[in-house]
């Protein structure tokens, strides 16, 4: 099948790109391995999930969120947002369609990617002028090796797979991983009566929502670091020391560390583990606990340079691209990166736009 642009990934990067595509009257088709758009939201994400940023920083291009859509925005409402988004822009998505190769032809100038088609267990070849690859940083779930692990005789589960605190009463559950991911389900778990303990390895801060989004709003008129100090001091208030729960904050700012990393800032708390004794966890300051569940918090990893084949001189080992923010979103011989610069939403956006103008110019 020929088609001027093959998007891989029907996630916000590559509908967000299709839709921006479309406006511009350019063929594309976008090739999904699941049987849904979204699937990391409708099918891997716990129920009480929201966005952690305010609404105007989590729309798509071309269609921002109604106005009297809450300030932060639901599991729920976002996947019907994302539905909306597709049908408005008439995105044109393949399910089960799982991408296993993709490799440069410089005779044809095309990009020539093979996919099996899971319903018929079937490979199919495309052909495109462009190719974008818009799986993203959360294509996998990443779970730490831990020695011991696999002897461990409770559950253990990728956060991935976490839905309800519910089934988790009364029970002692290890929260592995300090993120938005890990703070929220640990207090999804208390919320639901189990005993919830969670590992901090580094520093972090803890902020609120609200305090975030007032960051973010007066980085716009003011320094950085300016305003880092002033919602360093509001959480400050908030909290008070958090350091007798062994969370310390790092030198850098909030704000300063997302540019940096693209991380967010976000109850027993413990150190490291240092490894696993059938239902007992050992951690790096000699502290022992047995839990009857661990819950792996640890992010996802990104599985791009598994199936791109010429992509050596565009990504590195992580599957990310070389070319750090702001310029990760174009690669080679008309290879393009949608939602890979650790910008959250709003970065996947500023992607699709550039993507998609870029390839009008070369149209």
């Amino acid at each position: 099948m020929e088609r001027e642009v093959l998007i891989v990934g029907a996630g916000p990067a590559g509908i967000a790109t299709a839709a921006c595509l479309n406006l511009h009257s350019i063929p594309n088709v976008v090739l999904e391995k699941e049987d849904c758009l979204g699937s990391l939201w409708k099918k891997k994400s716990y129920d009480c999930l929201n966005l952690h940023l305010g609404r105007e920083f989590c729309q798509l291009p071309h269609l921002p969120f109604p106005k009297h859509a809450p300030n932060f925005i639901s599991k729920t409402e976002f996947i019907r947002y994302l539905d909306e988004y597709a049908e408005k822009f008439k995105v044109i998505l393949k399910y089960q369609t799982c991408v296993k190769s993709a490799s440069y032809d410089k005779n044809s100038m095309t990009w020539q990617v093979i996919a099996c088609n899971t319903l018929t267990n079937k490979n199919e070849k495309y052909s495109s002028r462009f190719l974008v690859v818009a799986t993203g940083e959360n294509s996998e779930g990443y779970t730490p090796q831990i020695p011991g692990l696999h002897k461990f005789k409770g559950e253990t589960i990728h956060s991935m797979s976490y839905k309800s605190g519910a089934k988790y009463k009364e029970k002692s559950v290890l929260v592995v991983g300090s993120g938005n991911s890990g703070m929220e389900i640990a207090y999804d778990l208390a919320k639901h009566g189990a005993n919830a303990s969670i590992v901090i390895r580094n520093k972090l801060h803890i902020m609120t929502r609200e305090q975030m989004f007032l960051g973010m709003k007066l980085v716009q008129y003011l320094p950085l670091k300016l305003v880092d100090k002033l919602i360093v001091m509001l959480a400050k208030l908030t909290f008070g020391d958090l350091s007798k729960y062994g969370i310390l904050r790092p030198r850098d700012g909030p704000l300063k560390l997302k540019a940096m990393t693209g991380r967010s800032s976000v109850i027993d708390v413990y150190r490291a583990v240092s490894s696993i004794q059938e239902s007992k966890v050992l951690f790096i300051d000699d502290m022992s606990e047995s839990f009857d569940a661990i819950i792996f918090a640890t992010g996802y990893r990104s599985t791009a340079n598994q199936w791109l084949k010429d992509g050596k001189e565009n990504l590195n080992e992580e599957g990310f691209p070389k070319k750090g923010f702001p310029n990760q979103w174009k690669g080679s011989n008309g290879l393009y990166f949608a939602g890979f610069a650790r910008k959250g939403l709003a970065g996947i956006s500023m992607d699709a736009v550039k993507i998609a103008n870029d390839i009008k110019k070369a149209y």
